[in-house]
């Protein structure tokens, strides 16, 4: 089998309602990263200095060397930053992403989190990339940030996000954390769920673009004017959403080293002063978000076509184009992934089937098809689908005029173009049928084999909705 395993469907055109306590239109969520004294440093028992946001304009790492300017830069976050913005939002829930070696090293910066009510959740052992790290290595380096931050902090963390991660890096997290959350993806505006580490794992999207990150690469923030309407537009666009009756989650990511620096600060504080004059903003830590969507919308099992194998998604999907198997075979085959998992995706897969084949392939799924209120729905030889759809409009109770008008067209139709009249019946009544019939039986071969095939696919995603979710 080939299969995609990325999610580019998501919600969709309908996210669920997000129910945010007391009717709030929005959930506004600030992340402060507290990463200094984590960073790569040789003193660290790292390889080289770091070199990753900061000041310093296209710095490298210096293998084997500190980085005076560089140290100090970070030493600044936790010296002067943090307690500025400490001073800032200590009325306002936070959830921290902390590296446990810098959380370590912080003992004072740690008790004033946890004076202040902040979440405190793991940002990994060491603010290091887990890219080229083995699986093993990295699940030992997920393993020592947790007891590490237990030890340092007095709990366990309930929320992971490690930033510099590799693939593994959720599935390990899954299976070693046992977190209500993770946040380890950038893909929505809402928590969703997703299969990870063999588990339902649920996971509170971050964010890239209202982030201070962006004060520290070059197609980034220049002041902090930019960041200040980087963050009110964001948080008009959710809000009026919100008031639409869709409310979403707002994630605002911040770093002591370069939101904590005077010239930044201000716009925080005037940005936030601003989501503060609004009636039905919630500020929330991303564990109190995990866990009002996890009571609000648990994860629900459902069916997963493309994790099928081939005898089950045949023996599911075989009879969607009439006495057909082939086209389910053939679209078993196709590069499958979550965004076929609905009757939408499982459609587009067997329509491909069905369009590439050849005129002769295509012609055989057109006589597949019984004729409307013929001979083999009298004799009650119908398919079991094509039985309810007749009978949904009415074709199991024909009045005898009705009948013999039918068995009239149908025997002229078929004489005129070799197949039978298909139409979606669901879309239709018995009268629009009878006048599609009388129109359609005028066109030349060549467009009505074209509008029967229209039909014949449009049959199948009505058959694959009463299947699967849209």
């Amino acid at each position: 089998m080939i299969r995609y395993p990325r999610d580019m469907t998501g919600y969709g055109k309908t996210p669920p309602a997000a129910n945010w306590p007391n009717g709030a239109k929005i959930a506004v969520q600030i992340v402060l990263n507290y990463e200094e004294g984590g960073e790569n440093n040789v003193l660290h028992g790292d390889a080289a200095s770091e070199a990753f946001l900061s000041e310093i304009t296209g710095a490298q790492a210096w293998p084997g060397m500190r980085h005076w300017n560089m140290e100090s830069i970070y030493d600044y976050g936790a010296r002067a930053g943090f307690w500025r913005i400490h001073r800032m939002l200590k009325d306002l829930p936070v959830t921290v992403y902390g590296v446990a070696t810098a959380l370590a090293r912080s003992p004072e910066q740690v008790a004033a989190m946890k004076s202040a009510g902040w979440e405190i959740a793991s940002h990994g052992l060491k603010w290091v990339e887990h890219r080229d790290m083995t699986a093993e290595d990295e699940r030992a380096q997920i393993r020592e940030a947790i007891r590490l931050h237990t030890e340092v902090t007095g709990s366990p963390p309930r929320g992971w996000y490690t930033g510099r991660c590799s693939m593994n890096t959720n599935d390990l997290a899954a299976e070693e954390g046992d977190f209500d959350y993770i946040a380890d993806s950038y893909a929505d505006d809402l928590p969703y769920w997703m299969k990870a580490g063999g588990k339902d794992q649920l996971v509170v999207p971050y964010t890239m673009d209202c982030n201070d990150m962006r004060f520290a690469i070059q197609a980034g923030f220049a002041s902090g004017d930019d960041f200040e309407a980087m963050l009110r537009d964001a948080f008009d666009t959710l809000y009026a959403e919100g008031e639409a009756g869709a409310p979403r989650m707002m994630s605002i990511g911040l770093h002591c080293r370069l939101i904590g620096r005077p010239s930044r600060a201000a716009a925080l504080k005037r940005a936030i002063e601003y989501f503060r004059a609004h009636d039905g903003v919630w500020f929330a830590t991303r564990l109190e978000i995990a866990r009002h969507w996890a009571a609000e919308h648990p994860p629900v099992d459902r069916p997963r076509p493309s994790q099928m194998d081939r005898e089950s998604f045949v023996a599911e999907f075989g009879g969607v184009f009439e006495h057909s198997p082939w086209i389910a075979e053939g679209a078993h085959a196709l590069e499958l992934g979550p965004a076929h998992d609905s009757a939408t995706g499982v459609h587009s897969a067997l329509a491909r089937i069905f369009r590439s084949a050849s005129e002769e392939q295509r012609l055989g799924v057109l006589t597949a098809h019984p004729d409307l209120a013929g001979k083999l729905a009298a004799a009650k030889r119908l398919t079991a689908e094509s039985t309810a759809e007749q009978a949904s409009v009415g074709l199991d109770s024909l009045t005898d005029e009705e009948r013999a008008t039918f068995t009239e067209l149908n025997d002229a139709y078929q004489a005129r173009f070799g197949f039978p009249f298909i139409i979606a019946v669901r879309d239709n009544t018995k009268a629009s049928i009878m006048d599609a019939f009388r129109r359609r039986i005028e066109h030349d071969r060549a467009t009505e084999f074209a509008e029967a095939c229209r039909q014949v696919e449009r049959i199948a995603e009505l058959r694959l909705r009463e299947k699967l979710p849209a």
